[in-house]
């Protein structure tokens, strides 16, 4: 049976108007979701802002808690410090084997790559409760408490997030580059150093950023692992330490109002620092000359 040219008009005209409709129905949807989600987003930060800066004020930045947690006044300045130099340690730990592991899953590959890249992306779906229970097997309870331990455990959790991002990055340099330098008789080790990481740094600095700031919320692996210490300022991180996120919820989950005005207020200097950091590796990225596609 012959199909005549009015009938396949016809249907080309039903399969246009479908397709425009659905088009038109799934833009509307996700339009909808990203307003929802920035709704809920603003929201949020509206809500902690408000709170938190009925509060905050310079000797919230400058003070250590009071004895008394019902008692109003003091301030976070130990939670404050204890988090950089925790997030610190991390930093220092999970850097270069970051940096190590995603160059040998990039430039060199083989089985090993693969199973270390299988290893990789369980680790970044453990729950970050089970990473501190590790290091309180394994460190913690022949050691103590320290702030040693909470960077060992945020360094375990930044770690695959670091090998994801630089090996994403390192990826996206083109082979010509590469082939490049090693025609010039570079060796690949001088040519890994010398040119692909220039060339994906602004990346591979978003992404340890990005980890940092993930770090710097963590909570679950430091009640296990630095455990806390509102009594003063410890700046020996072989000691119990305070962080931000463990007096937010230390303090937060007392009955009484001033603790928990200071747990708002502390919230509030978390999410500043979090977003000082995103936006650090947000101007970076734009730097980056892979991102311009240059």
């Amino acid at each position: 049976m012959m199909v005549t040219a009015p009938t396949l008009s016809i249907e080309a005209a039903r399969t246009g108007r479908r397709r425009t409709f659905t088009n038109w129905a799934m833009t509307a949807l996700l339009t909808a979701t990203m307003a929802a989600t920035i709704a809920v987003l603003l929201w949020v930060l509206g809500y902690v802002a408000a709170e938190g800066l009925k509060y905050l004020g310079p000797e919230f930045l400058t003070q250590t808690p009071p004895g008394n947690p019902a008692q109003p006044g003091g301030g976070f300045v130990n939670g404050i410090i204890g988090s950089l130099i925790i997030v610190g340690i991390a930093t220092v730990l999970s850097i270069p084997i970051g940096l190590a592991a995603a160059i040998y899953f990039v430039e060199y590959g083989g089985r090993l790559a693969r199973y270390a890249r299988f290893v990789t992306d369980v680790m970044v779906g453990i729950p970050t409760i089970v990473t501190g229970a590790f290091v309180y097997a394994v460190w913690v309870v022949h050691f103590g408490f320290s702030g040693i331990a909470g960077g060992i455990a945020l360094a375990l959790i930044m770690l695959p997030l670091i090998i994801r991002s630089v090996e994403e990055m390192l990826r996206l340099v083109p082979n010509e580059i590469r082939e490049a330098s090693l025609a010039l008789g570079v060796t690949r080790a001088r040519t890994i150093v010398a040119v692909v990481l220039p060339t994906a740094s602004s990346g591979i600095i978003t992404g340890i950023m990005l980890a940092v700031a993930r770090a710097m919320g963590e909570t679950a692996p430091l009640l296990l692992t630095a455990l806390g210490n509102d009594l003063f300022t410890e700046l020996n991180p072989d000691k119990r330490m305070s962080t931000l996120s463990l007096q937010i919820f230390g303090n937060a989950i007392t009955g009484f109002k001033a603790a928990q005005a200071r747990a708002w207020a502390g919230a509030l200097t978390l999410v500043v620092l979090v977003l000082l950091f995103t936006l650090a590796a947000r101007l970076i990225a734009r730097r980056s000359t892979i991102s311009q596609g240059r």
